[in-house]
């Protein structure tokens, strides 16, 4: 066989294989309504422009500059994020490995034999009677797979969408990553704002402490008075002490995700009453924009996976062909390795056809599809459960407001109520526990405000999360 012979029938395998017995994928349809949910809860879209959160960078979602820098610093830092990324580069050199599997792999071989026999009639010249010397040099291929059926490819298609898989896991753990600092860093400024208004409010009770006190030593006040005063303190002073452990408890929770030490700087004083993220996302939406959330991108990537598996599986019925062949030089002496009418060939293919193997490849079958199957569901389980969380945030931020209104009121009354019971006790008209109530009723209601205030900072970024954004 000459070099342009062996070429050839490498080639005719090549051309050969394109069978493929993988089952034409088609994508699951998605098992939600077409569109977001409406009702009540549910809020119009606001005027003006609107931006997809997929298209909406985080740098300028959240508009404050410390915690931007926070987030910046998390990307670069936290380990979670590094463990995704050294996935994505596994699943990578994996499918490199199988992806090599298609083609022949070409080694270069050279020997040298060197034998003395008694039985032998020849030699080698100066070798002495018996010996013989032989050399050669080959190039060639080792029991390479003519992928007829396709088995080879579609394994190499699995370990690809596998690779995808890993690198759509890896972009849902950033968005899930910038979520969880925005939120962990809002949580900080709103217990910094509840442990500030702790304390205020301990202030205010000493003041009612020490006038209790002062009443009661004239005969005004009764000692249910002082020791009830002294309750609503010894109150505060507690949330004190639980505030001051939630803040530096927040700070250990922001220092993990963002993998080092934060500094100060960066750290929130206060929530405020301005959000600190944009307001310009959009309530109506068509649930295909779910398709780009990451991890219902990996769920697709596993499904087809898992569709290219059964290509393999059934593959495995039919004929496996091979082919070991070799081209070279062969001399008994070096000097004439090369020479001509040393060169040499060699081809042996091969074929291997299954005809009792006791179920095993029927079994293998049956994994596939059971494994395709499962994956299909796990894929609309993922489409179902973006949906819910879509919903819910919508349905949270189309009444938010509202319920900030409320509790705002709720505030500004209850401190006026505060003031007015104040006044009609140091004029004797109320009795003490009069004013003990209006002031334990304004203290719950800041606290109350504040936390409805943090739930809805708190769920813009929950939606921006849920919608895709993060990534860029």
């Amino acid at each position: 066989m000459t070099k342009r012979t062996y070429v050839l029938v490498l080639l005719a395998g090549s051309v050969l294989a394109g069978c493929d017995m993988a089952p034409r994928y088609v994508q699951p349809q998605l098992p939600v309504p077409p569109a977001s949910p409406a009702g009540p809860a549910y809020a119009a879209d606001p005027a003006g422009e609107t931006a997809l959160p997929a298209d909406t960078a985080w740098a300028d979602f959240f508009r404050d500059a410390r915690l931007q820098q926070v987030i910046g610093t998390a990307l670069a830092n936290n380990r979670d994020l590094r463990v995704a990324l050294a996935r994505v580069e596994q699943a990578r050199a994996q499918y490199r490995v199988q992806r090599a599997d298609i083609f022949p792999t070409l080694g270069a071989d050279g020997s040298a034999t060197y034998q003395k026999s008694p039985l032998a009639t020849g030699g080698t010249a100066g070798a002495g009677a018996g010996r013989s010397d032989i050399y050669s040099a080959s190039v060639g291929v080792s029991a390479w797979e003519i992928d007829l059926f396709g088995r080879v490819r579609n394994l190499s298609k699995a370990g690809q969408e596998q690779f995808f898989a890993a690198r759509a896991n890896r972009d849902a753990a950033q968005t899930a990553l910038v979520a969880e600092v925005a939120t962990a860093w809002l949580t900080m400024a709103a217990d910094q704002d509840r442990l500030r208004i702790a304390r205020e409010t301990a202030a205010a009770y000493e003041q009612t402490v020490g006038l209790t006190e002062a009443r009661f030593a004239a005969g005004i006040a009764s000692e249910l008075d002082v020791r009830q005063a002294r309750t609503s303190r010894d109150q505060a002073r507690s949330d004190i002490a639980a505030g001051t452990t939630l803040v530096a408890q927040d700070r250990n929770a922001l220092n993990l995700l963002a993998g080092t030490t934060l500094d100060a700087a960066v750290l929130p004083e206060t929530l405020g009453e301005q959000g600190v993220t944009l307001d310009n996302l959009p309530a109506d939406l068509p649930s295909d924009v779910l398709l780009r959330r990451p991890d219902v991108i990996a769920a697709e990537h596993q499904l087809k996976a898992a569709n290219a598996n059964i290509g393999a599986a059934r593959a495995a019925f039919f004929p496996k062909i091979s082919l070991t062949a070799a081209f070279g030089t062969l001399s008994s002496g070096l000097s004439g390795l090369f020479g001509a009418g040393s060169d040499f060939w060699s081809v042996a293919p091969s074929a291997s056809l299954p005809i009792f193997d006791f179920g095993r490849n029927a079994g293998n079958l049956g994994y596939a599809k059971a494994t395709r199957d499962a994956m299909v569901a796990q894929y609309e389980r993922a489409v179902q459960s973006a949906f819910r969380e879509v919903a819910d945030g919508l349905a949270r931020r189309g009444t938010i407001e509202e319920q900030i209104a409320a509790q705002t009121s709720l505030r500004d009354n209850a401190r006026v109520a505060y003031s007015l019971s104040e006044a009609r006790f140091k004029a004797g008209v109320d009795p003490f526990l009069t004013t003990l109530d209006s002031q334990r009723s304004f203290y719950a209601a800041q606290q109350s405000l504040l936390a409805v205030r943090l739930v809805r900072e708190a769920n813009a970024v929950e939606l921006y999360r849920a919608l895709g954004g993060g990534l860029k």
